[in-house]
Formats: C-alpha cells, structure tokens, sequence
C-alpha cells in the first residue's frame, strides 16, 4: 500500500451551508455537477462534504451528534501573518474561533477554530515546514 490520504470526507448536518463556509474560504470546488455532495481540490488531496447521516449509514457506525474531537485538521500557512488572516476569515464565515492565534511551544505560530459544524481545525505558521508551490505540505527528514 502506498502511503497517502487521497480524500477526506466530513459529515456535515447542511450540505449547502458547509459548502458555502469552504467556498467562501476560496477553497476550488470541483464536480459541480454531483448531487448530494460538495469536493474541493485541496492540493494533491481532495476534501468532499457529505451528509453526516447518509455518512454513518454507509460506514455501519451509529448517528453521532457531533463530529470526533480525536483530531483536528490542519491548514498550514506559507506565513506568521496568515494565521490570523484565515482565522479571522473562518469567523466571519460563521466558524467558532477555539484557541486565538499564539506562539507555540514548537516554534511556529497557531490558533484553532471550529467550523459550523464542529469540526475541529488548527492554523498553523511552522518555520520547519515547508510548502510546495501547489501547496503541498513538505515535511523534513
């Protein structure tokens, strides 16, 4: 197997308002012309959302009402200063800001905010992560 997260999906409880919560991002959104769910071209991976109860049926597991806090999502910037432009931008678009932008004990710079449907992301400045001109995150060896 080689290793690679291709796609994420969120179980959303409004298909239209998340899609509008990570259009109004700027975030691409691609296949347009699925019905009943919205994907977004994130770099090499794709981020699709999709009801959160057709979700659970097609996984076997039971209807929760809140998204997993088990882990966070993470959108890394090419700078200090981007932080709090995408913090600030997810809040006006109606996310929860759950940890204001600060220094971190590892070096960089991160704050994180929920989206409007719980779903728990971190923005993060690190010096030693670099990124690709796609986006792309490049990790040190």
């Amino acid at each position: 197997m080689e290793p690679r997260i291709s796609l994420v999906t969120l179980g959303v409880t409004d298909l239209d308002r998340a899609t509008a919560f990570y259009e109004g991002l700027g975030w691409p959104r691609r296949v347009i012309a699925a019905q009943g769910v919205a994907f977004f071209q994130l770099g090499g991976l794709g981020l699709s959302l999709y009801p959160r109860a057709e979700l659970v049926a097609d996984a076997g597991v039971p209807l929760q009402s809140h998204p997993s806090q088990g882990f966070t999502l993470a959108y890394n910037t090419r700078s200090r200063d981007e932080v709090d432009e995408v913090l600030s931008r997810a809040e006006a678009l109606g996310g929860t800001i759950t940890q204001l932008a600060q220094n971190a004990v590892w070096g960089g710079y991160h704050g994180h905010f929920c989206d409007p449907d719980g779903f728990v992301w971190e923005v993060a400045w690190n010096p030693d992560f670099a990124l690709a001109d796609d986006g792309c995150l490049i990790l040190p060896t």
